[in-house]
Order: structure tokens, then sequence, then C-alpha cells
């Protein structure tokens, strides 16, 4: 027997490739649950005073009091179906993606991945993760837009399957991925900037001034920030994504040609400040849903790691 089969060291237990995209999908369904009313208000304000309409809603507390007023309590869970296929599909594509990626440049390269290898990641997992998540994303804006309609222009989808199975039927299937090109433009923005900035106030606390451990303290503090970041740099796209999503046919010719003429249209006629409409609740929501969605995927990460491998190693994001 030789000296390296000796010394051969035993091979670390890994977890597997569909254990990475499971939990990235748990992980956003689970926060999903908590802040789909904050995502009901950022479409509705988005939609409001679209081609220079009068404003429905004041700011997102009118919004919300509008919407439980005459739609009544519930309302505010409308699309709560679409929501949590829309993350079964887009974030389990994403985070799984992101965390294979992430455990694949450590693993080759030995080192954590610095800024720009993150953003490049996680702009590769985004536009994966958006691509697969479109149907989902248009059946959810179309459901949490339809309690504004006048009764006789509702399209009364029942649920998300009555939702993709008559937009199949009644426009076609490309249909499902009417906006396909802002929904991944954004989801490249919003990954690059959230997954890469997340990683790397991680690493800046950890190893920073403030020292601080492993834990969701830490996780809490660098998805705040990473979720701030997020909402700046993708509201435009986010706005474009929703307008072309929701838009109906005018004369037999679609309401936008595209993603820039949804931005110039809505800053000649709205304002530039419009394209960041809805910031608040944007923010409301992405900033928790980034802090729920990251702990809940270090917890299982680390449970699984800890109970089922039987390593104390943290090998989150």
């Amino acid at each position: 027997m030789s000296a390296a089969t000796v010394h051969e060291a035993p091979k670390k237990a890994v977890a597997s490739n569909a254990i990475k995209f499971l939990f990235g999908g748990l992980s956003g369904m689970g926060a999903t649950m908590v802040v789909q009313p904050l995502d009901l208000v950022k479409t509705r304000m988005q939609i409001s005073g679209a081609g220079g309409g009068k404003k429905e809603y004041r700011n997102s507390l009118h919004c919300i009091q509008t919407i439980m007023s005459k739609e009544g309590p519930l309302a505010v869970y409308q699309g709560i179906g679409a929501a949590l296929l829309r993350q079964a599909t887009y974030t389990t594509g994403r985070l799984g993606m992101y965390t294979y990626l992430n455990d694949v440049f450590r693993e080759k390269f030995q080192r954590s991945p610095g800024i720009t290898d993150s953003m490049a990641m996680g702009t590769i997992a985004g536009a994966c993760g958006a691509f697969i998540g479109t149907p989902a994303e248009v059946a959810l804006v179309r459901m949490t837009s339809d309690g504004r309609l006048p009764v006789a222009e509702r399209r009364n989808y029942t649920n998300v399957a009555n939702a993709l199975a008559r937009i199949t039927r009644e426009e076609g299937l490309t249909a499902l991925w009417r906006g396909s090109l802002p929904t991944v433009g954004r989801a490249m923005v919003v990954n690059m900037t959230q997954l890469a900035s997340y990683s790397q106030f991680k690493t800046y606390f950890r190893h920073g001034p403030l020292q601080m451990e492993e834990g969701i303290k830490l996780h809490f503090c660098a998805s705040m920030l990473s979720g701030l970041l997020t909402t700046i740099t993708s509201m435009p796209l986010d706005i474009a994504k929703t307008r072309i999503q929701n838009m109906k046919m005018v004369d037999g010719k679609p309401e936008y040609s595209g993603t820039a003429d949804v931005l110039l249209r809505v800053a000649r006629q709205e304002g530039v400040l419009a394209l960041w409409k809805g910031f608040t609740p944007y923010y409301c929501r992405l900033g928790p849903h980034t802090v729920l969605t990251f702990i809940i995927l270090e917890q299982l990460n680390q449970g699984y790691n800890k109970y089922v491998l039987g390593s104390d190693k943290s090998t989150g994001l």
C-alpha cells in the first residue's frame, strides 16, 4: 500500500445540488408568506397613474386602507398562489444556482469570492431563475392588480392554475413570457446587487471592525443593507416589468413596445421620480424578504450540515 493511499484524507460530505435548489425555494416561499401584502401594495402603486391618469393612492398606507375597505382584509393576499409558484421556480433557480456556483468557486480557487466574482455569479443565477419564473410572475402581477379594475374589465382568475391556463388559451403560450426581457434584466440587476452585496456585507461584518460572529444578527444586518442597495438599483426595471406584464391590447396593438418605451413614457408623463414609485412598499417588502430568505436559507444549510452531514462548519453564502 503506498504512502499516498495511507494518508489520503476522507472525502468531505457535501450537500447535493438538489438540496441546494430545494433550500433556495423553501427559503423564498417562507419569506413570501410574510411579505405578500407589501408586494401587492407595490404592484398597485406602480400601476396607479399609468399613462398620465389620475393617481389612485396618495401613499402606501392609503393604498392598504383602500384595498381593505373596498375588497376586504383578505384581499392583501390576492395572488398568493402565484407568488408561491414564483418563489418555487424563480427563487429555487436563482438561490440554488448561486449556492452551487459559490461552492464550485470556493472548491476550485480555495478562497472566498471577491465582489466581481459574486456579481458575475449573481447575474448568471438571476437570469436563469427569472426565465424559469416569468410565467408565474405574469400571473402574479395580473392577479394582484385585478381588484383595482372596474368590475367589467377584471380578468377574475380563480387561482394561479386558472390564470396560466387562460393566458395560454386566450393569448397564446408566448404570453406567459410577456415582459421576459425586463424581468430577466431586473433579475440580473437584483441578483448582481443583492447576492453579491449580501456576501460582501457579510464578509465585512465578520472580518471588519465589528468582528460579528456567524448568526442571525449578522445575517439580518447584511440582508437589510443588501435590500436597500437592491431597491435603489432595480426599481425602474421593476416598474417596466410590472407595466408590460399588466398591459392590455389597444386597437390590436400592445400598450408598450418594450422596456425603453415604458421608462421613457413614465419619465415624460409622470416625472423621473415616478421610476421609483412605490419605493417604500418595495423596500419594506424587499428588505424583510431579503432578511427572511437569507436567514431561512442559512438556517436550513446549517441544520442540514450539522444534523445530516455531521459537520458544524457553515457553508452558507
